[in-house]
């Protein structure tokens, strides 16, 4: 008998007990026309099965490639966004997020996009905290892969942050300033920042005036809100106060003080020294005041009235060596 093709089985003839060619007898326990169960049932199983694996990989890669699918990936391969959105993490808080992730596992996938210049690594777009709590514990970080360009980027950045309500208010205004010096427009950065374009003038305008330096010497000031941010402004705007500001927060009373703190310390210092830089008349021996002195930390400016004494401050200028000389034999220095 010719050897059985299990696939197409039902095709071939059965002879009768003469050998003639039969009639199509149907197989025992089969009706006409029927097939085997266990053999052709098995492979339509079979080919059922490889049907849906490579369907749910073609599913797979498609969620991957829309950033649907959450995957594993080794911290040590991703890196930060190129804008910065934070004015640093309390420790205590990083602390606790580590703790958490340790005991309950990540909750919240990170959102990342292959890097755009560096191959096999990957970019963050929100989710810093996550990634450096799972770095913290030594763990993989469960993340949604998105081929995102630079404005998708900052835009999915901006828009978790809002969600979060967890960035502070000159934090979210120094993401914006940051966006506009790379060159983002201000449509892309409303949208990263749900904000409309007049609040947006605001934050950017109060970054604009304030140095960096000082701002991340305060840091986020979490309960600090717009308006006390531009009263920092008005008092830094005076002569001198830049630097009296700088000096301030290399005190140790300014360095061991919370974020808030810090804030509103600088401003109680800075508010007491413009009562002090105001102009005070000096009275001369005649009773007329021919100067004014005024006098802040980083400088005292004398200035001289022409009318009630006309020559006078050519007079000091001409003797300001032989001044300055006595003034060093008095000192010593």
């Amino acid at each position: 008998m010719a050897r059985k093709n299990l696939i197409g089985i039902s095709e071939e003839r059965v002879d009768d007990a003469n050998g003639a060619p039969g009639n199509d007898r149907p197989i025992a326990g089969l009706m006409a026309g029927a097939r085997p169960p266990t053999a052709v049932g098995g492979i339509t199983r079979s080919l059922s099965n490889i049907t849906q694996k490579v369907e749910r990989a073609q599913e797979l890669e498609r969620q991957l490639a829309e950033g649907r699918a959450v995957v594993e990936l080794d911290p040590a391969l991703i890196d930060a966004s190129f804008i910065v959105d934070r004015l640093g993490i309390a420790a205590d808080a990083q602390l606790s997020l580590a703790e958490q992730m340790r005991e309950h596992g990540q909750q919240v996938p990170i959102l990342v996009r292959p890097h755009p210049t560096i191959e096999g690594r990957y970019q963050v777009a929100y989710g810093h905290r996550r990634l450096a709590a799972a770095r913290d514990i030594g763990s993989s970080v469960r993340a949604v892969v998105r081929n995102l360009n630079d404005e998708q980027l900052v835009v999915s950045q901006g828009q978790e942050n809002n969600t979060r309500s967890d960035l502070s208010f000159i934090e979210r205004s120094l993401f914006g300033s940051r966006l506009e010096d790379r060159g983002f427009s201000r449509e892309i950065i409303m949208s990263a920042l749900g904000v409309d374009k007049a609040a947006l003038s605001k934050m950017i305008s109060v970054v604009r005036r304030l140095p960096i330096a000082l701002i991340e010497a305060i840091g986020p000031a979490p309960s600090i809100g717009r308006r006390r941010w531009f009263e920092l402004a008005e008092l830094l705007a005076q002569d001198g106060k830049p630097e009296a500001a700088a000096a301030f927060t290399q005190s140790r009373e300014f360095q061991k003080a919370g974020s808030d703190q810090r804030f509103d310390a600088l401003c109680t210092f800075l508010s007491a020294s413009r009562a002090r830089a105001r102009p005070i008349p000096w009275l001369a021996p005649d009773n007329t005041t021919p100067v004014r002195i005024r006098e802040t930390d980083v400088e005292t400016t004398l200035a001289f009235n022409s009318k009630t004494a006309p020559g006078f401050a050519d007079f000091v200028r001409q003797r300001l060596k032989s001044l300055y000389l006595e003034y060093q034999e008095e000192t010593g220095d």
